[in-house]
């Protein structure tokens, strides 16, 4: 029998709303964290409406759909933080937690007096996680941006796409969810362990731009040996090698190959017929021709045959999958990350699975995306709350 996931017992306040604060938070629930997300009831306030011109704005909201993965395993709790009652519910509920998780912009939570300087006195054991694009200190703190923006500025930007052209736009995944996301956890994971040996909490500071930096450690780490600026094109990595690159089959979709290694490429050479180039792997004079060679023989055969001819040869290859193929890969599927969970009506609905996997300890999803507020009433139970207090609240818009 299993034993319990690696972070039950650990209680998390998730106020985030966008793309890497729910993907810590999901990263932590998948682990057996409890978390409470904190919803926004009612239409913005302040600044965000005035900016908005007074249409009919709605603050973001996430998914209550029971396919978002991003929301599992937490329960909704909805306070306006900004009234009395909603406040001092939020105080009460971080004092007996381990984890917070939030992602407004640098100065917010301290104007709401719910900021770390508060929160951290009265629960000195508090792991505080702030989530934005640009950190907390240095000249661009209070900038707004979004995942192009940050990629752009930690330069990893300038290395995707054409060599004669604009650079390619990425989807959110490199500053919202490595980035952001996945560092917030790898930080309050760090946090909690530095607080088994210490007793004490910290202040954990997650900017965007930091992460994706981080992720190009390796072309940093090229450049401040060499001092060569790469070229977006023209490098083995991006498009200019032709045993590094893709190529359309026969039914029109797309194989990649990545034979990077002399022994890879050599056995990619003899599975394609094209013994003629074993000497041609660092000859880029000769790549544009093999290139164009290869790009001939791709589209003899489909994707799938192509796939099973070259893997059984010990060759770096892989199918460009839809993402309406996923399900239907055998690895994807022994793998278990495509899986089917119950709705509450009952309802099978297909999700996301768990990437961590632990021998001892598995993750799991116990629910599905929560309604906004669905928890109220029972989490507010828990903290001591009466009914009459709990329907009060809720008539003055303080709760839902």
């Amino acid at each position: 029998m299993a034993s319990p996931a690696p972070l039950t017992g650990v209680k998390v306040l998730d106020l985030t709303k966008l793309a890497p604060g729910p993907h810590c938070t999901m990263i932590l629930g998948d682990l057996g964290a409890d978390i409470i997300r904190i919803d926004e009831p009612g239409p913005p306030t302040g600044r965000r409406a005035e900016q908005a011109g007074g249409g009919n704005v709605q603050a973001p909201r996430q998914s209550a759909a029971p396919t978002n993965a991003l929301a599992r395993n937490k329960r909704s709790i909805a306070l306006n933080l900004k009234s009395g009652p909603g406040k001092e519910i939020y105080l009460r509920l971080a004092q007996r937690a381990d984890v917070v998780v939030e992602e407004f912009r640098p100065g917010v939570a301290k104007r709401l007096g719910i900021d770390y300087d508060i929160l951290g006195v009265r629960n000195p054991r508090l792991i505080y996680c702030a989530i934005t694009g640009f950190g907390q200190t240095g000249p661009f703190k209070n900038y707004v941006g979004h995942d192009l923006n940050y990629i752009a500025t930690a330069g990893a930007l300038s290395l995707m796409g054409p060599a004669d052209g604009l650079p390619a736009i990425p989807w959110n995944w490199l500053a919202d969810y490595a980035g952001g996301g996945m560092h917030a956890a790898i930080g309050i994971l760090a946090a909690l362990v530095s607080r088994s040996q210490t007793g004490r909490g910290q202040y954990v500071d997650i900017a965007m731009l930091d992460g994706v930096m981080l992720l190009l450690a390796q072309a940093l780490s090229a450049h401040f040996t060499s001092g060569r600026v790469p070229t977006r094109g023209t490098t083995p990595m991006d498009g200019a090698a032709p045993h590094y690159n893709r190529y359309f089959t026969k039914d029109g979709k797309i194989i990649t190959i990545a034979s990077m290694e002399p022994w890879f490429y050599a056995n990619l050479c003899r599975a394609m017929g094209c013994e003629e180039y074993l000497a041609d792997q660092n000859n880029k004079a000769k790549w544009p021709e093999i290139h164009a060679r290869f790009t001939e023989l791709f589209k003899t055969r489909t994707r799938d045959e192509w796939f099973d001819h070259l893997s059984k040869s010990d060759i770096c290859v892989g199918k460009m999958l839809t993402l309406d193929e996923l399900e239907h890969d055998p690895q994807i599927k022994a793998r278990n990350m495509i899986v089917e969970v119950e709705a509450p009506s009952g309802e099978k609905v297909k999700q996301l699975g768990i990437a961590m996997k632990f021998s001892e300890t598995p993750g799991s999803i116990r629910s599905v995306a929560p309604q906004m507020g669905q928890h109220t009433d029972a989490i507010l139970a828990d903290l001591g709350y009466t009914p009459e207090q709990i329907e009060r609240w809720r008539a003055d818009g303080a709760i839902r």
